[in-house]
């Protein structure tokens, strides 16, 4: 349960107010040049405090290895890092120590382990995503040594969305905006909406894509490993997500067969489709085309304002949590969006290697 991936692996430790946050990559291909500095970039988009519509914990969040990389270069061998936890308010969390917040995991955790750590969530706080953006940056270099990029975006806010499709934007410039939408216009109206949410005490949600391109034909497989699979199996493992769909989606449903249909063309010796509906993937193996999702991100569950809830006695009560919150998850889960994209990818990449002698 915190381990993530086959050969490309993941696992991860650490809770949100405890020492830090710590993971080991295992399976990394040895040579591969690690660039620190990329790797702390993907984490500061990540990290607390980073605009005005962000909760303001104040995390450098910088991360330290100690393993597996010798003289800038990967050894082949289990690569170890940690984050420390620096500004953790435990305090602030005193008053939920024996209650349960709703829509939370307080209830289902300690059902389930008959004791949780009530400070921030503990393990189950959306701060341990920091291992996966970690784990996310180093398959993004090995990724890019296809030449094969992961970009995410904001899509929508609330009722408040990008109506353009992804051909049609520029997305490298995502970032310019502090949502992290890659269309000014659309971008001021979701900032506006998540202040608003902000001011009233309360949370808002929406909708995350992410776009993949230089993937080859052939990597995913047949059956129990689909390639759309495993994207949703990671996309569905993030906090607050609430639904994956790739391609055409639910969209899709509405269309018939004919018109649905990718028609297969050859172009400078090239195979490719006139349309994507498949999102890049048919019969669960990436086809040579464009891979595109989106996710959906439920708005957060913990309101900065009072609420009923029931206590470990299981009796009616009031909550009035305290404590730095982001009203919109959004604009920080893009970062760990693309990380859990990168993680399926490099997986798959390797197992590519092993489906022909």
């Amino acid at each position: 349960m915190n381990s993530f991936g086959q050969l490309f692996k993941l696992t991860t430790f650490g809770e949100s107010h405890g020492a830090g946050i710590g993971g080991i990559i295992d399976g990394c291909p040895a040579g591969l040049a690690i660039d620190f500095d990329f790797i702390q970039s993907e984490l500061n988009r990540r990290k607390p405090g980073q605009s005005k519509i962000t909760t303001q914990r104040n995390e450098s969040d910088t991360v330290q290895f100690y393993s597996g990389i010798f003289e800038g270069f990967t050894t082949g061998t289990p690569i170890g890092f940690f984050i420390k936890n620096k500004d953790q308010h435990s305090n602030d969390y005193n008053n939920l120590k024996d209650v349960y917040r709703p829509s939370h995991a307080d209830y289902t955790y300690a059902e389930k382990y008959g004791v949780r750590d009530h400070r921030g969530g503990g393990r189950s706080s959306a701060r341990e995503t920091i291992a996966r953006v970690v784990g996310g940056a180093v398959a993004k270099l090995l990724l890019n040594e296809m030449n094969i990029s992961v970009q995410a975006y904001v899509h929508s806010v609330g009722t408040i969305e990008l109506e353009k499709p992804y051909t049609d934007l520029d997305l490298s410039t995502a970032e310019n905006s502090i949502v992290r939408c890659p269309h000014p216009a659309t971008a001021e109206k979701m900032i506006a909406r998540i202040e608003e949410a902000g001011r009233n005490h309360d949370t808002v949600g929406g909708t995350i894509a992410c776009v993949v391109q230089g993937v080859p034909v052939g990597w995913g497989s047949p059956v129990f490993n689909k390639l759309h699979a495993d994207l949703g199996f990671a996309m569905l493992g993030i906090n607050a997500v609430k639904g994956f769909e790739y391609g055409s989606g639910f969209e899709g449903t509405k269309l018939s067969g004919s018109e649905h249909n990718d028609i297969f063309v050859t172009e400078n010796g090239k195979v490719k489709t006139l349309t994507n509906h498949s999102g890049g993937i048919q019969g669960g193996i990436s086809n040579g085309q464009d891979i595109y999702m989106k996710v959906a991100f439920k708005p957060i569950a913990t309101l900065l304002k009072e609420q009923n809830t029931i206590d470990k006695e299981l009796k009616a009560t009031t909550i009035n949590p305290k404590g730095r919150h982001d009203p919109c998850v959004l604009p920080r889960a893009v970062p760990i969006v693309e990380s859990m994209a990168a993680l399926v990818l490099a997986d798959h990449y390797l197992q590519s290697k092993l489906s022909r002698l």
